[in-house]
């Protein structure tokens, strides 16, 4: 059933974003967006579940404010690095005598295509579809219709660690929220920042988060792969710590007033006074040591990105570049650094506006704000699954039959 207010809800290590949307004429208008700091999570997982509740209680407060039914309407994104994809292919032979394709072929070779080996304690949260086969014949979008004996289809299979999933689920329910649709981060942030024209080209969509980084691979409008490494900017604030012997609140208010991507870009005589953000640090720093640092843990984030870039033998070879989302890719000079490490090119991912209804408030500062990516992306997914556009179901698979799998 679709609702009229569709939430998309990011519950991140560092902070709950929450963005509320209602349907007019088909299209999504903004009706608020908030932020709240996150607590009880780590690395996207769910790790002291009463502090988690409070915090998204406090994040969901406002929207009960603005239409009790857009708290029973949340989209909400899964962060762990645990969660994996792999390749899957199904295969059903065509059962009519005339060889007519119908929808009920289509869905039984996609159901075919989740027949993957998982362990007892995962599931199957997207099926995400990249191409049907019909007679040998690929690359087809919609079978339906066509004629044939055999019916294929190639399929992305994410899956992941159900008790982390059903945790997030309970806290969410418990901060007085309903959850309509589970989708993995960087699934749901290449929604709100590719355009159509960079995932044909190819791109890699990299979300650098408090506690982790995702990454989504694109090329030929197809999802390749999609990957969360345990590692993200608040890495960098416990570098700095260490290194400067400060606590991490002070190394984090240190990075983002004094932070850089590229040390040799920074000046060999500029000091940062520690006593700013520590009163019992003594004398201060140069701030090229600080970029060292930075740049240091930085690349380390970027290897990763690159090893998985190699894998799939797409490294240096994606047209459309590398986008940079997340809290992590407002740090200064980053854009540089991942064009010298990756050989792509580079640029800040922007909320898409051509899918909003324009509204009389002004909410240009967070669409521009690669941070609430996700929380964007999540209100599309929201309007694909719901149909406010009189467009199909998320490739080809119901977030909403997944999540029944993890509600009372």
């Amino acid at each position: 059933m679709s609702s009229n207010y569709i939430t998309g809800l990011d519950v991140g290590t560092s902070s709950v974003k929450v963005v509320v949307a209602e349907n007019r004429n088909g299209r999504p208008a903004l009706r608020a967006v908030f932020k709240e700091p996150s607590s009880g999570v780590k690395k996207g997982a769910v790790i002291d579940l009463a502090e988690a509740s409070q915090a998204i209680g406090r994040a969901l407060g406002g929207v009960k404010g603005i239409a009790k039914a857009a708290v029973k309407n949340i989209y909400l994104s899964i962060g762990t690095h645990q969660v994996k994809a792999q390749s899957s292919r199904g295969i059903v032979a065509v059962s009519r005598a005339d060889t007519e394709i119908y929808q009920d072929d289509i869905d039984k070779v996609i159901k075919a295509s989740q027949a993957v080996n998982l362990a007892p304690n995962r599931t199957i949260i997207h099926n995400i579809t990249r191409e049907f086969v019909v007679d040998g014949v690929g690359d087809i979008f919609d079978p339906l219709g066509l004629s044939g004996s055999r019916l294929e289809v190639n399929s992305l299979v994410v899956d992941a660690f159900s008790p982390h999933i059903k945790s997030l689920v309970r806290a969410v329910e418990l901060g007085g929220g309903s959850v309509s649709g589970l989708i993995f981060g960087p699934i749901v942030s290449s929604r709100s920042s590719l355009s159509k024209n960079q995932k044909e080209l190819g791109a890699v969509l990299i979300d650098i988060g408090f506690g982790t980084t995702g990454v989504g691979v694109y090329e030929e409008g197809k999802l390749i792969n999609a990957v969360k490494f345990p590692v993200g900017a608040g890495n960098i604030s416990n570098d700095l710590a260490v290194g400067l012997k400060i606590p991490v609140d002070a190394a984090e208010d240190l990075k983002l007033s004094y932070g850089y991507a590229l040390s040799k870009e920074v000046g060999q005589k500029e000091s940062v006074d520690l006593k700013k953000f520590y009163p019992q640090a003594k004398g201060g720093v140069s701030r090229r040591f600080v970029a060292e640092i930075i740049e240091s843990r930085l690349s380390e984030i970027l290897e990763l990105v690159n090893g998985e870039l190699k894998t799939l033998g797409k490294g240096g070879q994606l047209p459309g570049g590398a986008i940079l989302v997340g809290g992590g890719a407002k740090m200064p000079g980053l854009t540089e650094l991942v064009k010298r490490e990756l050989k792509l090119a580079s640029q800040i991912g922007l909320t898409l506006n051509g899918e909003w209804e324009s509204q009389g408030s002004d909410f240009s500062e967070f669409l521009e704000d690669p941070e609430y990516a996700v929380a964007f992306g999540l209100v599309l997914h929201g309007t694909d699954e719901e149909e406010w556009q009189k467009r199909g179901s998320f490739s080809g698979f119901s977030i909403r039959k997944a999540v029944k799998y993890f509600l009372p």
